[in-house]
């Protein structure tokens, strides 16, 4: 009964937002999304350094996913594993948006963006409220996060969408406050989300800093580099972790 108050808190928070979303209006894609700053190619490839600033999360996706297979005692163990697998689909999916943006391509890089947002969210959570509940709440999770994507793209209304990337980061930022943690090194992932801000507010100045950097550098291609440091802050925490005793 006593823990039944934090559970109840998370949901609010978590499911507020959801419903506060979907009392307004369908929320379209705006058809200038796909007008980026830095549109250079290079050696014959389209848009090179929008496409190129996405290797760093393979990198980050197949460092944390040999993390998560080799150290199946590190909690969320399955969660952890499809989070770097989308991390590292990521380089995939939003290589080839770049290379042919427009509504048609963005699919493939909002598919696996999902799946690692619901994947990180599903191992913290069950983390924190009950490692047996890891199984179902991932399974869940991927769904709404393909959900989402999917029906952006057939409907053109972005609002599921919007809670599947704003849902991980309320988790983190109300979790660590009502539930007791199980492992050390949970500040990590505030390091991450704070350079996943820095990541969103670089692709919001995206034609600003290409210009301020002499056109050398988007906005955008920073986004890219900043997110990619924010999945490898939750590498650095799955690779320092220890767990925590009762008396800790």
């Amino acid at each position: 009964m006593n823990s039944y108050w934090r559970e109840a808190a998370l949901a609010l928070v978590l499911l507020a937002p959801l419903a506060m979303i979907f009392a307004g209006v369908p929320i379209a894609q705006d058809p200038q999304y796909h007008a980026f700053a830095d549109e250079r190619s290079y050696w014959g490839l389209p848009n090179f350094l929008n496409v190129a600033s996405n290797v760093p999360f393979l990198m980050v996706g197949v460092a944390g996913l040999w993390t998560a297979v080799a150290k199946p005692a590190i909690g969320a163990s399955r969660s952890w594993a499809v989070f770097f697998i989308g991390t590292a689909l990521v380089c995939l999916g939003s290589g080839y948006y770049h290379w042919a943006p427009d509504s048609q391509t963005l699919i493939w890089d909002r598919l696996p963006m999902t799946a690692a947002f619901m994947a990180l969210f599903a191992a913290f959570v069950s983390e924190h409220v009950g490692a047996r509940c890891e199984r179902a709440l991932l399974a869940a999770a991927l769904t709404i996060g393909i959900a989402s994507a999917v029906w952006w793209h057939y409907a053109d209304d972005l609002r599921l969408y919007i809670w599947v990337q704003l849902a991980p980061f309320l988790a983190i930022l109300i979790v660590p406050f009502i539930f007791p943690g199980r492992y050390t090194r949970r500040a990590y992932l505030f390091y991450g989300l704070a350079f996943y801000v820095l990541a969103k507010i670089t692709e919001a100045y995206d034609r600003e800093i290409f210009a301020l950097t002499a056109q050398t550098l988007s906005g955008h291609s920073v986004k890219h580099l900043l997110a990619a440091v924010a999945a490898f802050f939750v590498y650095l925490m799955l690779r320092r972790r220890a767990a925590l005793t009762t008396r800790q």
